[in-house]
């Protein structure tokens, strides 16, 4: 049987999710694999390499840190995350990501993005995160803040875009259980963009474009097919019960504990559930 787990986007609500993946490691939950979009993927990796609470620590650590996310840094180098700071200093010299458990744990590890000239997303597996670490970095690109993305010629942003919560491509890889970890609450449904600040940025990429306009019916109808499938006790559906109150780019340390809190909490309410689902 294989075990397959999909991680929602959100910014800093994924401080949610961090704290649902800390509870999978408190019970040694195993998955084969696990498929992240935009925060989902920077923060379920720590699921493969067994650090527990690295995403809480290294948040509430520099998130009020100007070398991280800062104006300043929109200003100098179009990103609003910095590029150098966030994905490459980070974790290879102030919070070490363990690169060889990550690879020890065998399990695939793929992330979401989008193909700006088509408008499509792209699921891209990396192999060793700190190698492949810019394909992390074009999931969570966020429209309008950040830089494209540049590889092997292409270029990508964010993968909540197209495809926010990728459990049809969970189930078309053939994992025969999904687990869905969601960040926003049941009731929620997304409110459209503005439409001319999408081509205000964006008009030289129209099929871009056209998935930003439509993104909201998109996310709600992916919204209504996950409920489908709980119901129907194909998937297992882990979300927090109301609004977690969080900003995007949240730096207020009390507030990331707070959500990560939430997480955990949830993660370990739904654990017995999520066992008998496994299970069946």
């Amino acid at each position: 049987m294989k075990v397959g787990l999909v991680l929602e986007g959100g910014a800093m609500r994924g401080m949610y999710t961090a704290g649902v993946i800390d509870s999978f490691l408190d019970h040694e939950l195993h998955v084969d694999g696990i498929i992240g979009v935009s925060a989902g993927a920077c923060f379920g990796c720590n699921l493969f390499s067994r650090q527990r609470g690295r995403v809480l620590r290294y948040n509430t650590r520099f998130m009020r840190d100007p070398r991280n996310v800062s104006l300043r840094s929109l200003i100098t180098t179009g990103d609003i995350v910095n590029r150098e700071f966030a994905y490459y200093v980070i974790p290879t010299q102030y919070d070490i990501f363990d690169e060889e458990a990550f690879e020890a744990h065998g399990g695939a590890y793929w992330v979401v993005v989008t193909n700006v000239e088509t408008g499509e997303a792209e699921y891209m597996q990396m192999h060793n995160l700190l190698r492949d670490i810019e394909m992390m970095r074009a999931s969570a690109s966020m429209p309008f803040c950040s830089r494209m993305v540049d590889l092997d010629g292409k270029k990508y942003l964010d993968g909540g875009i197209a495809d926010s919560i990728p459990v049809r491509q969970a189930l078309k890889m053939g994992f025969d259980k999904v687990i869905v970890v969601l960040t926003q609450p049941l009731s929620y449904r997304k409110e459209p963009m503005n439409r001319h600040l999408i081509r205000a940025f964006y008009r030289k990429y129209p099929n871009l474009c056209r998935t930003l306009e439509e993104r909201h019916d998109r996310y709600n109808a992916q919204v209504e097919e996950v409920v489908r499938l709980e119901k129907e006790g194909k998937i297992f559906v882990i979300r927090p019960d109301e609004a977690l109150d969080i900003k995007r780019l949240e730096k207020n340390p009390d507030v990331l504990a707070r959500v990560h809190g939430i997480g955990l909490a949830d993660g370990e309410k739904t654990m017995a559930a999520l066992k008998e689902y496994l299970a069946r």
